[in-house]
């Protein structure tokens, strides 16, 4: 297993975040990476030590709600303005100006919107599987139980009374031996799932993660596991002691973000790289067709043979592209 660098702490907007950070202090742009759910700023271990090795200053928070950071009680608490805040906070308690922020599934919707809400702080954009939208046309949860019904796992998560969390939480093991794998092999020849516009998950893949995760067996369960059996051991331990109810909490903003975005120009004005995942079932390449028009300097790049935890499954090719693309861009 890859080790991480040391644990170290910063007071960022009302919060104590963890974070990890490696590679030369004096390399600018610094490349700040942004983990979804349910992960970790150990979701990014191997890319840490690639780009570091490549002479890259690079940061990976645990973000609010996860890990080594605070998990205040307010659901409000985690709406886009305390996330992106949060690494706003960050970027100034270590002093730098500006950076390249990365983020993967969650991560991806807080890194695309930090040129949008702190123009001054960003130097670029890097999406990974997660592309870039425009405000929806109407409340998201609204069009996830219009599209996918009442247990749609992101429906089911706005209300607490379903216990999504506490069957997560009672069953932290299975939930990342079941999450944590690669994607079912396609038959040769299928065609590509079809998204629905403006969620990115195909209209035919089971949804309702909570069931999926109290009836889950492994033993029954042919994909391949990403992980081994201690990079495993830190997700479970870690989830054990925090619970899942902060990340879970992000999801519960949708509609507050939503209804706060109004207003707030979308089209994004610094280098930015699409990188997407052509197994991904939940946000398939398909998903960031449209992109260009809000992005005017955007490259696109596919990771053949990956599911969704593109970092982890093609850890040295999207080490690559990301020490390609970066220095390319910025030198």
């Amino acid at each position: 297993m890859i080790e991480m660098p040391p644990l170290q702490f910063a007071t960022t907007n009302g919060i104590r975040m963890g974070y990890y950070e490696a590679g030369p202090a004096d390399d600018k742009p610094s490349v700040v990476l942004c983990h979804g759910w349910p992960e970790l700023a150990f979701s990014w271990r191997h890319q840490i030590k690639a780009l570091s090795e490549a002479g890259i200053r690079v940061i990976a928070p645990d973000q609010r709600g996860y890990g080594a950071t605070d998990r205040p009680e307010p659901v409000e608490d985690y709406d886009m303005e305390h996330l992106t805040g949060d690494l706003v906070g960050l970027l100034d308690h270590l002093g730098i100006d500006k950076a390249i922020f990365v983020g993967h599934d969650w991560g991806g919707f807080v890194v695309w919107q930090m040129p949008l809400r702190h123009p001054s702080r960003v130097a670029g954009v890097v999406g990974v599987n997660t592309p870039h939208w425009d405000r929806a046309p109407i409340d998201p949860i609204a069009l996830f139980r219009q599209r996918f019904g009442e247990q749609m796992y992101i429906v089911q998560f706005q209300d607490p009374a379903r216990e999504p969390d506490k069957i997560f939480g009672s069953r932290v093991e299975q939930t990342f031996d079941a999450f944590m794998r690669k994607p079912a092999t396609r038959p040769p020849g299928a065609p590509e799932e079809q998204p629905i516009a403006g969620i990115g998950a195909s209209p035919r893949i089971n949804l309702a993660f909570p069931q999926m995760i109290a009836n889950y067996d492994a033993r029954h369960d042919p994909r391949t596991p990403i992980l081994s059996a201690e990079e495993k051991k830190v997700f479970v331990d870690t989830f054990t002691t925090t619970g899942f109810t902060g990340g879970i909490n992000w999801y519960r903003n949708f509609t507050r973000n939503w209804q706060r975005a109004k207003g707030l120009d979308h089209h994004i004005h610094v280098p930015s790289l699409m990188i997407m995942a052509e197994n991904d079932a939940v946000l398939p390449p398909s998903a960031a067709e449209g992109m260009e028009n809000l992005i005017g300097d955007l490259e696109k790049y596919l990771v053949k043979d990956s599911g969704h935890w593109t970092q982890q499954e093609k850890p040295e090719e999207v080490s690559a592209k990301l020490i390609e693309w970066r220095r390319r861009r910025f030198g």
